[in-house]
């Protein structure tokens, strides 16, 4: 099926990966990657969205609810989940692609991510590994069920977590066919190549909290530590996953 591929992920939460790595495992090549580059909506495949990723430290992450402003004022950043979601509204794409996704939390700023509300009321499906772990994942499975949205696994009928292994929370059943919005298809990472030791997370958090403070992003902070205490791991896996997720795309 058509469908457009997020940036944040590979623009602000692989700390180590290098372009090289990237394309190593990113062996497609065609033109269903989403970017903002001075307020103009960018359709690219991996080679022009690499380039456009040496910016890193300059780009914003631009989500549903501030994706016109990015656009009115000629800003230049990665598209979240919900901002994927929102261009492929403009361009009527029916599938959106992400790796980690928003939640239920305590973030300042994020106790409702954006991500939520764009799978209840955007008439675009998404493919995510997950909330992320630091993330209440019941409330935001609760959350989106009792809004409309219909959650399904992409193998079985409940997650355990994302890049971290948590308790069992059920999901509506298994996706098989019918992909039609409001509609989130979780294809997790597997348990046995997640991260064990729950001690990375709290640090991590830590780390997030403080970025905050700072006036940085929390979530590239918490992946920046995370990938600094598994020597790059946990930014292997999600890419692997980001990969995954959009050749589960091709398939629907």
């Amino acid at each position: 099926m058509e469908h457009f591929i997020e940036t944040a992920l590979l623009t602000h939460g692989l700390q180590s990966v290098t372009n090289e790595e990237i394309r190593d495992i990113w062996r497609d090549n065609k033109n269903n990657i989403v970017w903002i580059a001075k307020g103009e909506i960018i359709i690219g495949n991996v080679e022009q969205y690499l380039d456009f990723r040496a910016e890193t430290e300059k780009l914003f992450r631009i989500d549903c609810i501030n994706l016109n402003r990015a656009l009115e004022e000629g800003i230049s950043g990665a598209l979240t989940a919900s901002g994927t979601m929102a261009v492929c509204e403009k361009y009527k794409i029916p599938l959106a692609v992400t790796c980690g996704m928003g939640g239920i939390g305590d973030i300042k700023g994020e106790e409702l991510c954006p991500d939520l509300p764009a799978l209840a009321e955007i008439p675009v499906a998404l493919i995510s590994a997950g909330p992320k772990d630091m993330l209440d994942r019941q409330s935001t499975i609760t959350w989106l069920i009792e809004h409309g949205v219909t959650v399904l696994g992409a193998c079985r009928d409940y997650c355990t977590g994302y890049i971290f292994t948590g308790e069992k929370v059920k999901l509506q059943g298994v996706y098989e066919k019918n992909c039609r919005a409001p509609l989130l298809i979780m294809n997790e990472i597997p348990e046995d190549k997640r991260i064990s030791d729950g001690a990375i997370l709290e640090d991590a958090v830590g780390k997030g909290k403080k970025a905050q403070e700072d006036g940085r992003y929390y979530h590239p902070a918490v992946n920046g530590r995370i990938d600094e205490l598994t020597e790059g791991y946990s930014s292997r896996i999600q890419l692997k996953a980001l990969f995954a997720n959009a050749l589960l795309a091709e398939k629907i």
